[in-house]
């Protein structure tokens, strides 16, 4: 029989999470938000699933929606699941968790940053979307996503993509570490839209913001160097090399 209650013994059911690969002692967990339109629940762990295990560090894909963009229901679950993962290994506050993902996904990481009940030690974002009321108007498949996710919220539509929006809310984001990388040739989330806009207000309160900006590279299509340099960002968040 399955539960809808989220608790260390239904974490599988809530989130993809290896952690009997992880090598232990745990040292923290890294979230991975999924992009948009993904509602899989894959049963084998992928190369990073691998990468960061070995290191010490549970990374967690909450299922919180394909079409979720980090509303209300989206950031209760990943507290929720975080909750979950740091008392199965019986770990304490100051064990740091890390945002990342890619897409509405990286959205996800950056929005989750400042919405989340314990504040991510650092985010990191690939081609993430960070303007929902102009992205909403990017391409034919977008309107109907925002719908589902924030009719629900107060509020007029507009109001409630601009309050899920890192670019809206630029000057409230946590001061976490962030690396952002953005690829010049991204056809479906615009870079000059997107992250140029949101990197530029994050600065002019936020010191601590890394931005690469990858010529010829699509969405979230990563070159070999630039994804060693990224997953680099995250491990330092841990206290690795």
């Amino acid at each position: 029989m399955y539960e809808t209650d989220i608790k260390p013994s239904t974490l599988p059911q809530f989130a993809a999470i290896y952690d009997e690969i992880c090598k232990k002692p745990v040292r923290g967990i890294l979230l991975n938000f999924y992009g948009l339109g993904y509602a899989g629940m894959p049963d084998q762990p992928d190369r990073y699933d691998v990468f960061y295990a070995e290191r010490g560090i549970v990374r967690v894909s909450p299922y919180s929606g394909p079409w979720g963009w980090m509303n209300d229901t989206a950031v209760e679950l990943t507290d929720r699941v975080v909750a979950a993962v740091m008392e199965k290994y019986g770990l304490v506050d100051g064990v740091p968790v890390v945002a990342s993902g890619g897409s509405m996904g990286g959205h996800g990481a950056l929005i989750y940053s400042l919405y989340a009940k314990k504040t991510p030690a650092a985010c990191a974002a690939d081609c993430p979307v960070c303007d929902l009321p102009y992205h909403s108007t990017e391409r034919p498949d977008l309107p109907r996503t925002m719908f589902t996710a924030f009719r629900h919220m107060p509020g007029t539509l507009q109001q409630a993509m601009q309050a899920r929006s890192p670019l809206h809310q630029a000057e409230r984001m946590p001061h976490i570490p962030y690396y952002i990388v953005h690829g010049e040739a991204d056809a479906d989330v615009n870079k000059n839209m997107h992250s140029d806009r949101f990197v530029a207000e994050l600065r002019k309160t936020h010191g601590d913001v890394t931005y690469v900006e990858v010529p010829g590279m699509k969405h979230c299509q990563m070159p070999e160097e630039t994804a060693r340099a990224y997953h680099a960002f995250i491990l330092s968040a841990f206290g690795l090399g």
